[in-house]
């Protein structure tokens, strides 16, 4: 059964710009990980600063392989915008992983 993974990011206006460009130079970071089935990044549009990053998985074990593995590298090393190896400043202000089971889904209709 597949599970999706949404991590709610609390992003400040002025950081909106560096949050996009990052998840752009990491475009395909994810998409070769064993059991992985999509992702999009959610912009808000409605008096909030929330963002959403959607992920659709296979399974449990292949979202926790991936955050054990790439995720962890990627997060761990230096982005684009550090100076001297230092970290960027996190664009977020705040993250909380949500997490769900699918249980139905449809697709578009086929002509």
């Amino acid at each position: 059964m597949s599970v999706v993974k949404i991590n709610v990011l609390t992003v400040p206006a002025e950081q909106r710009e560096t949050l996009e460009k990052r998840f752009a130079s990491r475009a395909h970071a994810v998409e070769n990980s064993d059991g992985f089935e999509w992702f999009e990044l959610l912009r808000p549009v409605e008096g909030t600063d929330t963002y959403l990053v959607y992920t659709r998985w296979r399974d449990e074990e292949s979202f926790q392989a991936w955050m054990e593995g790439p995720m962890k590298a990627a997060h761990q090393g230096t982005a684009e915008g550090g100076e001297g190896g230092e970290r960027p400043k996190p664009a977020a202000s705040g993250s909380t992983l949500w997490s769900f089971e699918v249980v139905q889904q449809a697709g578009p209709k086929s002509a």
